[in-house]
């Protein structure tokens, strides 16, 4: 447990120097995607109990949000099958993925397909809106686990999602 807090220490400490270039959001992420990939911590920066995720839903774990709301970081539990509705965000967003894989579903402004990519362990992706309408899901048969970096405190605003498409 204290090595993974030392892991979040140092991911904390790099994604504050990133945001802290004060570039658009499409820079920032790239430059908070840079850090996240040299920072990479394992599914074991979420506890054993986090790590189980929750039948119902995604579950969302809130590993630190920075006090001036300039980003925060959580970590997401998918079990098999669990799903995102098709979204776009409020802010910047770089995602790491830490076990399991990801598939994710991205559309242009009409809700058309536009492509779809795999994310597994060790990819790590960021984008700025516009242009960020996608849906993600677990399609494997084991539980994935990503970290989150979102540009704004997710614990004052509720949710990265800024609107849901049907």
């Amino acid at each position: 447990m204290i090595r993974s807090l030392v892991r979040l220490t140092d991911l904390v400490a790099s994604v504050r120097q990133a945001v802290d270039v004060r570039t658009d959001w499409a820079g920032t992420a790239e430059l908070v995607a840079d850090q996240l990939r040299a920072h990479l911590p394992g599914p074991e920066i979420l506890t054993i109990d986090q790590r189980r995720g929750r039948p119902d839903r995604v579950a969302g774990h809130l590993l630190h949000a920075e006090p001036d709301g300039a980003f925060s970081i959580l970590g997401l539990v998918w079990r098999p099958g669990q799903t995102t509705r098709i979204h776009d965000h409020l802010t910047w967003c770089v995602v790491g993925v830490l076990s399991g894989v990801e598939h994710e579903e991205l559309f242009d402004e009409a809700l058309d397909p536009i492509g779809v990519r795999d994310n597994p362990p060790g990819a790590v992706g960021g984008f700025a809106p516009p242009g960020d309408i996608h849906r993600i899901r677990n399609v494997g048969h084991e539980t994935a686990i990503s970290l989150h970096v979102y540009g704004t405190d997710i614990s004052r605003v509720g949710s990265s999602a800024r609107r849901f498409y049907n």
